[in-house]
């Protein structure tokens, strides 16, 4: 433990919450700070140690709050900086850091600076944005909303100048290579590092930096993209240097291979964190199939490279589309065909807007074998809110928004979010199978078969488990196609996960060269146990969708079992 606590991170369980849909406290209709802060405790006994809050900034809030108004503030619909900074002091009295959405793509249209800039092509913050004098033509194949958008310029009437903005025409695009943008981004961070705050969930990353539509068009092209990156750590360093390390986890939906450039390579001097995009559709693609294949070749694609502070952080679902676009078209079609059928569940041609009970009709193995998996995976595990007690998402909402809606505490009304009436409420509560009188915290917490404690019991062992955030992940062959079987090393400790992603029983052989013949493996989720045979080998059967989470108990080993 002493030798892992400063890098916290890599041990961590990180929740991500939107204060919106989380809790109201003063019957609105709209979550706020203070209801947040009165579930703290809830979070700190399912085992949460890094509190992710989504964008609580004033806002139009055309894309759930991203579309950021004013960088330093807090929207008067959630509470003040008062309620800010006693979330930040409750959170930590408990032992869970709090980091928030940074966003340096884009800011709102009616952020002041945008404002300013289009008022005259002469304006001081016209340089704020990215601009240009010709028709782009069309650029609907590169927008990030295909329904919203039908490119990423949009031609501003008063002064007949096209601006960019790969999100919504709502969001312009933050001209990243000018240093008073880059100044005042840093200012930012400074600010709510000063609050609190342990690090940044860093939003957009790759279009943040990309130089592909400012070459000839802005003055202060970046000889190197990167570098603005590198800039960005090394002033979070400074700003958090003695009060302990903060982070910045980034949003880069890219191949493995890719993301190395965003850790910064061996020197790690980039991103601290990186959501692993690549092996999440993977892995969809594996429990698609009912076959380990998909997911092991994502676990070997990783880079061996990485120093000893980057860190992937795994997921299975977040507060945005299931994405699929780093699979190949026909393998986009099975994950579709899969958990999505209907035409109403996907989105934007590329992804599913649902949770993961409805896509696994509700199953309760494969639910349980699916976050088993996720917290075994090498790296740090990522839960959105409500995924925990097993929240299915609410298709009459629509877009992304279907999977953000309010947290079901108890069974009664407005799923104890509110006590507004039902039409005030920021999002409808879900209803039919996953309503709140079927779904919700206090029936789960009651229930010692439930979700809830499964994961809680998951967080236990994965906070106990070093091996899963520091060690090396070796992919171990079995008789079995259905199961993933992986061993998780670290400092001479040893682990070995098994996950049977398909439906019918399975007794899996496996062999760990690496291991002394006789040594015991200890099942930290059963009372059950076996030993290595005089080859180095054991079988273990599996239930279907059942799991495995094998210690391997060596001498001097202190840790209970």
């Amino acid at each position: 433990m002493t030798e892992t606590a400063d890098l916290w991170y890599k041990t961590a369980i990180i929740y991500c919450v939107d204060v919106e849909t989380f809790l109201d406290s003063d019957s609105d209709g709209i979550g706020d700070l203070r209801g947040l802060a009165q579930r703290i405790d809830y979070l700190a006994e399912v085992g949460v140690s890094c509190l992710w809050l989504m964008p609580f900034y004033p806002s139009p809030r055309r894309d759930s709050g991203y579309d950021i108004a004013d960088m330093y503030g807090v929207d008067s619909r959630f509470g003040d900086h008062g309620d800010f900074v006693e979330l930040i002091r409750l959170a930590h009295d408990r032992g869970i850091r709090v980091i928030v959405d940074l966003v340096i793509n884009h800011t709102s249209d009616q952020h002041p600076w945008f404002r300013a800039s289009r008022r005259s092509t002469e304006s001081p913050y016209r340089d704020y944005y990215v601009w240009r004098d010709d028709d782009p033509g069309d650029t609907s194949d590169q927008t990030m909303f295909p329904d919203e958008e039908d490119g990423i310029w949009t031609l501003d009437e008063k002064t007949g100048q096209w601006y960019l903005h790969h999100f919504l025409h709502t969001q312009p695009d933050l001209n990243t290579a000018n240093p008073q943008v880059r100044d005042e981004i840093a200012k930012m961070m400074g600010f709510w590092l000063q609050l609190g705050v342990d690090g940044f969930r860093v939003d957009a990353v790759p279009f943040a930096i990309s130089q592909e539509n400012l070459v000839g068009v802005d003055e202060h092209e970046l000889r190197e993209p990167h570098d603005y990156l590198r800039a960005l750590r090394r002033f979070l360093q400074r700003r958090a240097a003695g009060q302990g390390s903060a982070i910045m986890l980034g949003e880069v939906n890219l191949p493995h291979d890719e993301q190395l450039d965003f850790f910064g390579g061996k020197e790690g001097d980039q991103l601290t964190m990186q959501f692993d995009f690549f092996t999440n559709q993977r892995m969809f693609l594996a429990l698609a199939r009912h076959r380990a294949a998909p997911l092991a070749e994502a676990l070997r694609s990783r880079p061996r490279e990485l120093g000893a502070e980057p860190q992937y952080a795994n997921f299975l679902r977040n507060h945005d589309e299931l994405n699929l676009d780093l699979l190949e078209e026909s393998e986009q079609t099975e994950v579709l065909d899969a958990f999505a059928p209907e035409e109403r569940m996907r989105f934007a041609g590329r992804g599913l807007r649902r949770r993961l009970p409805g896509m696994f009709e509700g199953d309760p193995r494969r639910l349980k074998m699916a976050y088993s998996l996720l917290f075994s995976l090498p790296g740090t595990p990522v839960l959105f809110y409500g995924e925990e007690i097993g929240m299915g998402e609410n298709l009459d909402v629509p877009g992304r928004e279907a999977v953000r809606t309010p947290m079901q505490w108890t069974s009664g009304k407005n799923a104890g979010f509110s006590t507004a009436k039902p039409s005030r409420l920021s999002r409808p509560v879900t209803q039919g199978a996953f309503s709140p009188e079927h779904v919700n915290a206090a029936d789960a917490r009651r229930d010692q078969e439930s979700l809830l404690h499964h994961i809680t019991r998951l967080a236990k062992c994965c906070r106990e488990s070093p091996e899963l955030g520091w060690g090396e992940c070796t992919l171990i062959d079995s008789d079995s196609p259905e199961v993933l079987v992986h061993q998780m090393g670290w400092r001479g400790k040893s682990m070995v996960m098994l996950h049977n992603l398909g439906p019918e029983p399975a007794v899996v052989s496996f062999v760990l060269q690496n291991q002394e013949p006789g040594a015991e493996l200890m099942d930290l989720l059963s009372e059950q146990s076996c030993e290595l045979d005089r080859d180095r080998g054991a079988r273990m059967p599996l239930d279907g969708y059942g799991y495995r989470w094998l210690r391997i108990l060596g001498h001097g080993d202190h840790r209970l079992v």
